[in-house]
């Protein structure tokens, strides 16, 4: 707990703090996706694959540049942690914190996800959102955060003093070693800060702490993609069930998520601009 109590407040505090707001990245100059577009090839898309997430557990899945996936809710309320990587470069992968600064707190249909720098590209366009009803609640919250980072096995033993080997960040690692054929070691260092799918979360109005509260989600419910890039994606159902009052536990009820992917009509697309990585050079 933080506290400021021993500082002197100046003479000039209120009007220190009515200074306007400035947005630190105005997006207006971002290139804009054609939802139309994307919505005709949703018409006719096809099924080619399903991936089913045990609870506690994490799996990866392949989705070809141009294809669409959705993440749904097959049997209860169910949070999941979602990594993406550049299925022939793990070395490019998602960036919650620049997409964070690029959308919002909470992403929906529409917003885009983004690559880590140097690449700072669109790895994916969120194409429909049955959520998306929720806004924001009256306590602050939202849903689909990229506030989060992921629940640990290391911030659980500074804050609980145990070890626990079925924490978001664990089961993404070990998925995406199995996947790839790496030890734990290896795969460990890609893992990254996630889009907590579901999820719905805030920050308190008197200690502004990150909190979690009751998924809405339902069975039904599903969150869906369009793959800008080839996409290994990892995806693990937290421990945490609907993350209503804990999320490294064996005792919440947690149940399966299920990734499918979508084959649309290509030629559908055949005009849709897929994105290079980021122009930028660096001095040498």
């Amino acid at each position: 707990m933080t506290s400021n109590a021993s500082v002197a407040t100046p003479a000039d505090a209120a009007a220190r703090r009515a200074v306007k707001p400035v947005i630190c990245y105005p997006n207006e100059t971002l290139p804009a996706p054609d939802m139309s577009l994307l919505g005709k090839a949703r018409a006719t898309m096809e099924k080619i694959d399903e991936v089913i997430v045990p609870p506690r557990e994490g799996r990866t899945f392949t989705v070809p540049k141009g294809h669409f996936f959705r993440i749904v809710s097959i049997e209860g309320p169910q949070v999941g942690d979602l990594n993406l990587w550049n299925t022939n470069d793990l070395n490019e992968r998602f960036f919650s914190g620049k997409t964070r600064a690029l959308h919002a707190t909470h992403v929906t249909t529409g917003n885009r996800l983004w690559s880590n720098l140097p690449s700072l590209r669109p790895m994916a366009t969120i194409t429909h959102d049955t959520l998306g009803w929720y806004g924001f609640d009256e306590y602050g919250g939202g849903v689909h955060d990229v506030i989060g980072t992921r629940c640990d096995p290391y911030t659980h033993r500074l804050l609980a003093g145990g070890d626990y080997h079925h924490c978001c960040h664990s089961n993404l690692t070990r998925a995406l070693a199995g996947a790839r054929g790496m030890t734990f070691g290896q795969a460990e260092p890609f893992v990254h800060d996630v889009l907590n799918v579901f999820m719905c979360t805030g920050f308190t109005a008197d200690t502004h702490q990150y909190f979690m509260k009751a998924s809405p989600v339902r069975p039904g419910d599903y969150l869906e993609f369009f793959a800008e890039i080839d996409l290994l994606g990892g995806l693990s159902a937290c421990p945490g069930g609907d993350c209503s009052a804990e999320h490294s536990s064996d005792a919440a009820a947690c149940h399966p998520l299920k990734v499918e992917v979508y084959r649309p009509d290509m030629d559908l697309l055949k005009t849709w601009p897929f994105p290079d990585r980021n122009g930028y050079v660096s001095p040498s």
